[in-house]
Protein backbone atom coordinates (compact mmCIF):
# COMPACT_ATOMS: atom_id res chain seq x y z
CA UNK A 1 0.00 0.00 0.00
CA UNK A 2 2.73 2.46 1.00
CA UNK A 3 4.53 2.18 -2.35
CA UNK A 4 1.39 3.33 -4.21
CA UNK A 5 0.93 6.22 -1.81
CA UNK A 6 4.57 7.28 -2.29
CA UNK A 7 4.19 7.04 -6.07
CA UNK A 8 1.00 9.14 -5.92
CA UNK A 9 2.70 11.78 -3.76
CA UNK A 10 5.62 11.89 -6.22
CA UNK A 11 3.09 12.42 -9.01
CA UNK A 12 1.52 15.33 -7.12
CA UNK A 13 4.92 16.87 -6.43
CA UNK A 14 6.49 16.43 -9.87
CA UNK A 15 3.56 16.51 -12.29
CA UNK A 16 1.12 18.73 -10.43
CA UNK A 17 3.60 20.96 -8.63
CA UNK A 18 1.80 20.55 -5.30
CA UNK A 19 3.25 22.44 -2.35
CA UNK A 20 4.93 20.82 0.64
CA UNK A 21 1.94 21.59 2.83
CA UNK A 22 -0.43 19.91 0.36
CA UNK A 23 1.80 16.84 0.16
CA UNK A 24 1.99 16.63 3.95
CA UNK A 25 -1.80 16.78 4.22
CA UNK A 26 -2.31 14.07 1.57
CA UNK A 27 0.36 11.95 3.23
CA UNK A 28 -1.28 12.12 6.66
CA UNK A 29 -4.76 11.35 5.33
CA UNK A 30 -3.63 8.43 3.18
CA UNK A 31 -1.51 7.04 6.01
CA UNK A 32 -4.68 6.99 8.11
CA UNK A 33 -6.40 4.94 5.40
CA UNK A 34 -3.43 2.56 5.07
CA UNK A 35 -3.46 1.97 8.84
CA UNK A 36 -7.22 1.34 8.77
CA UNK A 37 -6.85 -1.07 5.84
CA UNK A 38 -4.04 -2.95 7.60
CA UNK A 39 -6.23 -3.33 10.68
CA UNK A 40 -8.82 -4.98 8.41
CA UNK A 41 -6.19 -7.36 7.04
CA UNK A 42 -5.70 -5.49 3.75
CA UNK A 43 -2.06 -4.65 3.02
CA UNK A 44 -2.08 -4.29 -0.79
CA UNK A 45 -3.92 -1.78 -2.98
CA UNK A 46 -5.10 -4.57 -5.28
CA UNK A 47 -7.24 -5.88 -2.41
CA UNK A 48 -8.93 -2.54 -1.69
CA UNK A 49 -12.59 -2.47 -2.74
CA UNK A 50 -15.56 -0.15 -2.38
CA UNK A 51 -16.74 -1.85 0.80
CA UNK A 52 -13.42 -1.07 2.49
CA UNK A 53 -13.52 2.55 1.30
CA UNK A 54 -17.05 2.99 2.68
CA UNK A 55 -16.07 1.26 5.93
CA UNK A 56 -13.22 3.77 6.30
CA UNK A 57 -15.72 6.62 6.00
CA UNK A 58 -18.01 5.14 8.64
CA UNK A 59 -15.08 4.40 10.96
CA UNK A 60 -13.98 8.03 10.83
CA UNK A 61 -17.42 9.19 11.93
CA UNK A 62 -17.53 6.50 14.62
CA UNK A 63 -14.20 7.75 16.00
CA UNK A 64 -15.69 11.22 16.39
CA UNK A 65 -14.07 13.05 13.48
CA UNK A 66 -15.93 16.07 12.16
CA UNK A 67 -17.46 16.30 8.70
CA UNK A 68 -14.65 18.50 7.37
CA UNK A 69 -11.96 15.99 8.39
CA UNK A 70 -13.95 13.07 6.97
CA UNK A 71 -14.49 14.94 3.73
CA UNK A 72 -10.79 15.75 3.42
CA UNK A 73 -9.68 12.17 4.07
CA UNK A 74 -12.22 10.64 1.71
CA UNK A 75 -11.28 13.20 -0.94
CA UNK A 76 -7.63 12.17 -0.57
CA UNK A 77 -8.65 8.52 -0.93
CA UNK A 78 -10.70 9.35 -4.03
CA UNK A 79 -7.68 11.09 -5.57
CA UNK A 80 -5.43 8.10 -4.85
CA UNK A 81 -8.06 5.72 -6.24
CA UNK A 82 -8.41 7.79 -9.40
CA UNK A 83 -4.64 7.83 -9.89
CA UNK A 84 -4.31 4.07 -9.34
CA UNK A 85 -7.13 3.45 -11.82
CA UNK A 86 -5.39 5.51 -14.50
CA UNK A 87 -2.16 3.62 -13.85
CA UNK A 88 -3.91 0.26 -14.04
CA UNK A 89 -3.50 -0.68 -10.40
CA UNK A 90 -6.13 -2.51 -8.36
CA UNK A 91 -9.84 -3.10 -8.95
CA UNK A 92 -10.76 0.15 -10.63
CA UNK A 93 -11.87 3.42 -9.08
CA UNK A 94 -13.09 1.84 -5.86
CA UNK A 95 -13.68 5.11 -4.00
CA UNK A 96 -15.52 7.03 -6.72
CA UNK A 97 -19.00 6.26 -5.36
CA UNK A 98 -18.20 6.86 -1.69
CA UNK A 99 -20.32 9.89 -0.73
CA UNK A 100 -18.68 12.96 0.74
CA UNK A 101 -20.33 14.38 3.86
CA UNK A 102 -22.16 17.66 3.48
CA UNK A 103 -20.62 20.51 5.41
CA UNK A 104 -22.70 23.01 7.32
CA UNK A 105 -21.58 26.61 7.16
CA UNK A 106 -19.32 27.24 10.11
CA UNK A 107 -18.78 30.92 10.65
CA UNK A 108 -15.18 31.73 11.55
CA UNK A 109 -14.33 33.54 14.75
CA UNK A 110 -13.99 37.26 14.14
CA UNK A 111 -12.84 39.99 16.50
CA UNK A 112 -14.06 43.54 16.59
CA UNK A 113 -11.85 46.30 15.24
CA UNK A 114 -11.28 47.48 18.81
CA UNK A 115 -10.07 44.02 19.82
CA UNK A 116 -7.61 43.92 16.92
CA UNK A 117 -6.33 47.36 17.87
CA UNK A 118 -5.86 46.19 21.46
CA UNK A 119 -3.83 43.20 20.25
CA UNK A 120 -1.55 45.52 18.30
CA UNK A 121 -1.17 47.91 21.24
CA UNK A 122 -0.35 45.18 23.76
CA UNK A 123 2.24 43.63 21.44
CA UNK A 124 4.08 46.94 20.96
CA UNK A 125 7.63 46.32 22.26
CA UNK A 126 10.95 47.90 21.34
CA UNK A 127 13.19 44.83 21.40
CA UNK A 128 14.06 42.99 18.18
CA UNK A 129 11.58 40.15 18.75
CA UNK A 130 8.85 42.62 19.67
CA UNK A 131 9.40 44.63 16.49
CA UNK A 132 9.30 41.45 14.42
CA UNK A 133 6.16 40.19 16.13
CA UNK A 134 4.34 43.50 15.66
CA UNK A 135 5.29 43.56 11.97
CA UNK A 136 4.10 39.97 11.62
CA UNK A 137 0.75 40.68 13.29
CA UNK A 138 0.17 43.80 11.20
CA UNK A 139 1.00 41.88 8.01
CA UNK A 140 -1.26 38.94 8.83
CA UNK A 141 -4.18 41.27 9.52
CA UNK A 142 -3.36 44.00 7.01
CA UNK A 143 -2.84 41.71 4.02
CA UNK A 144 -5.08 38.81 5.09
CA UNK A 145 -2.26 36.26 4.90
CA UNK A 146 -2.21 32.64 5.97
CA UNK A 147 0.53 31.69 8.44
CA UNK A 148 2.40 29.72 5.76
CA UNK A 149 2.20 32.68 3.38
CA UNK A 150 3.73 35.02 5.95
CA UNK A 151 6.52 32.51 6.61
CA UNK A 152 7.21 32.27 2.89
CA UNK A 153 7.58 36.01 2.30
CA UNK A 154 10.97 37.05 0.93
CA UNK A 155 12.45 40.52 0.94
CA UNK A 156 11.98 40.85 -2.82
CA UNK A 157 8.27 40.06 -2.37
CA UNK A 158 7.70 43.39 -0.62
CA UNK A 159 6.94 46.56 -2.55
CA UNK A 160 6.53 48.93 0.36
CA UNK A 161 6.46 52.15 -1.63
CA UNK A 162 3.67 50.77 -3.80
CA UNK A 163 1.93 49.27 -0.75
CA UNK A 164 1.82 45.65 -1.97
CA UNK A 165 3.36 42.28 -1.23
CA UNK A 166 3.68 39.28 -3.53
CA UNK A 167 2.17 36.19 -1.93
CA UNK A 168 2.61 32.53 -2.82
CA UNK A 169 -0.61 30.85 -1.78
CA UNK A 170 -2.08 27.37 -2.05
CA UNK A 171 -0.82 25.45 -5.04
CA UNK A 172 2.02 27.99 -5.36
CA UNK A 173 -0.40 30.45 -6.95
CA UNK A 174 0.91 34.00 -6.85
CA UNK A 175 -1.15 37.04 -6.00
CA UNK A 176 -0.48 40.61 -4.95
CA UNK A 177 -2.05 41.68 -1.66
CA UNK A 178 -2.19 45.30 -0.49
CA UNK A 179 -0.37 46.24 2.70
CA UNK A 180 -2.02 48.52 5.22
CA UNK A 181 -0.29 51.70 6.32
CA UNK A 182 0.18 50.19 9.77
CA UNK A 183 1.83 47.11 8.29
CA UNK A 184 4.08 49.32 6.15
CA UNK A 185 5.26 51.31 9.17
CA UNK A 186 5.74 48.22 11.34
CA UNK A 187 7.77 46.49 8.62
CA UNK A 188 9.99 49.51 8.05
CA UNK A 189 10.76 49.78 11.76
CA UNK A 190 11.42 46.03 11.98
CA UNK A 191 13.82 46.23 9.03
CA UNK A 192 15.66 49.19 10.53
CA UNK A 193 15.83 48.17 14.20
CA UNK A 194 14.82 44.52 14.59
CA UNK A 195 15.76 42.33 11.65
CA UNK A 196 19.50 43.21 11.70
CA UNK A 197 19.73 41.51 15.12
CA UNK A 198 18.48 38.23 13.61
CA UNK A 199 20.31 38.46 10.30
CA UNK A 200 23.53 36.76 11.36
CA UNK A 201 23.96 34.51 8.34
CA UNK A 202 24.01 31.30 10.35
CA UNK A 203 20.44 30.44 9.46
CA UNK A 204 21.10 30.84 5.77
CA UNK A 205 17.83 32.69 5.22
CA UNK A 206 18.88 36.23 4.36
CA UNK A 207 15.99 36.42 1.88
CA UNK A 208 13.23 35.69 4.41
CA UNK A 209 11.27 38.63 5.76
CA UNK A 210 10.53 37.11 9.16
CA UNK A 211 13.56 35.56 10.85
CA UNK A 212 14.02 33.59 14.04
CA UNK A 213 16.77 34.19 16.60
CA UNK A 214 19.18 31.94 14.71
CA UNK A 215 18.75 33.84 11.48
CA UNK A 216 16.56 31.17 9.89
CA UNK A 217 13.11 31.52 8.38
CA UNK A 218 10.34 31.77 10.96
CA UNK A 219 8.30 28.54 11.10
CA UNK A 220 4.51 28.18 11.04
CA UNK A 221 4.65 26.83 14.58
CA UNK A 222 6.44 29.99 15.71
CA UNK A 223 3.86 32.17 13.96
CA UNK A 224 1.05 30.34 15.78
CA UNK A 225 2.87 30.78 19.10
CA UNK A 226 3.49 34.50 18.52
CA UNK A 227 -0.14 35.13 17.58
CA UNK A 228 -1.50 33.13 20.51
CA UNK A 229 0.75 34.98 22.97
CA UNK A 230 -0.30 38.32 21.48
CA UNK A 231 -3.93 37.36 22.03
CA UNK A 232 -3.26 36.39 25.63
CA UNK A 233 -1.66 39.77 26.31
CA UNK A 234 -4.88 41.36 25.07
CA UNK A 235 -7.08 39.02 27.12
CA UNK A 236 -8.12 36.94 24.09
CA UNK A 237 -7.57 33.20 24.46
CA UNK A 238 -6.76 30.78 21.64
CA UNK A 239 -6.06 33.42 19.00
CA UNK A 240 -4.93 31.88 15.71
CA UNK A 241 -3.30 33.44 12.62
CA UNK A 242 -6.36 32.50 10.55
CA UNK A 243 -8.53 34.57 12.90
CA UNK A 244 -6.61 37.68 11.84
CA UNK A 245 -7.14 36.69 8.19
CA UNK A 246 -10.88 36.32 8.85
CA UNK A 247 -10.88 39.70 10.59
CA UNK A 248 -9.21 41.32 7.59
CA UNK A 249 -11.91 40.01 5.24
CA UNK A 250 -14.83 40.79 7.54
CA UNK A 251 -13.68 44.31 8.38
CA UNK A 252 -13.12 45.02 4.68
CA UNK A 253 -16.68 43.88 3.93
CA UNK A 254 -18.07 45.95 6.78
CA UNK A 255 -16.15 48.92 5.39
CA UNK A 256 -17.86 48.56 2.01
CA UNK A 257 -15.28 46.56 0.02
CA UNK A 258 -16.55 44.53 -2.94
CA UNK A 259 -16.70 40.75 -2.44
CA UNK A 260 -14.66 40.14 -5.61
CA UNK A 261 -11.92 42.42 -4.27
CA UNK A 262 -11.82 40.46 -1.01
CA UNK A 263 -11.65 37.22 -3.01
CA UNK A 264 -8.62 38.54 -4.88
CA UNK A 265 -6.90 39.76 -1.71
CA UNK A 266 -7.39 36.43 0.10
CA UNK A 267 -6.50 34.35 -2.94
CA UNK A 268 -9.72 32.32 -2.98
CA UNK A 269 -10.13 30.44 -6.26
CA UNK A 270 -13.90 30.14 -5.73
CA UNK A 271 -16.12 33.09 -4.78
CA UNK A 272 -18.29 30.75 -2.71
CA UNK A 273 -15.42 30.48 -0.21
CA UNK A 274 -15.41 34.25 0.16
CA UNK A 275 -19.20 34.44 0.49
CA UNK A 276 -19.03 33.04 4.02
CA UNK A 277 -18.07 36.56 5.11
CA UNK A 278 -21.44 37.87 3.93
CA UNK A 279 -23.03 35.71 6.65
CA UNK A 280 -20.73 37.32 9.19
CA UNK A 281 -21.58 40.76 7.90
CA UNK A 282 -25.31 40.08 8.19
CA UNK A 283 -24.75 39.06 11.81
CA UNK A 284 -22.88 42.32 12.36
CA UNK A 285 -25.69 44.33 10.78
CA UNK A 286 -28.28 42.54 12.91
CA UNK A 287 -26.29 43.12 16.11
CA UNK A 288 -25.81 46.80 15.29
CA UNK A 289 -29.51 47.14 14.51
CA UNK A 290 -30.57 45.46 17.75
CA UNK A 291 -28.27 47.72 19.73
CA UNK A 292 -29.28 50.95 18.02
CA UNK A 293 -32.93 50.82 16.98
CA UNK A 294 -35.32 52.04 19.69
CA UNK A 295 -37.98 49.44 18.86
CA UNK A 296 -35.68 46.54 17.95
CA UNK A 297 -36.25 44.59 21.18
CA UNK A 298 -39.96 45.35 21.44
CA UNK A 299 -42.22 42.30 21.47
CA UNK A 300 -45.68 42.33 19.90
Amino acid sequence: MEEYIREFLDYLRIERGSSGNTLDAYGRDLKAFAEFAAAQGVAEWRDVDRDLAEAFREALFAEGYGASTVKRRISALKSLSRYCTLEGYGKGNVASAVPLPKLTIQLPDVLTISQVELIMERSDRDDAAGLRDRALLETLYGAGLRASEACGLNMDDLFLEEGFCRVRGKGDKERFAPLSGSAHRALERYFAEGRPHFRNGRGGQDRAVFLNRRGGRLSRQSVHRIVEEAGQMAGIEHLHPHTLRHCCATHLLQGGADLRLIQEILGHSDISTTQIYTHLDREHVRAEYMAAHPRARRRF
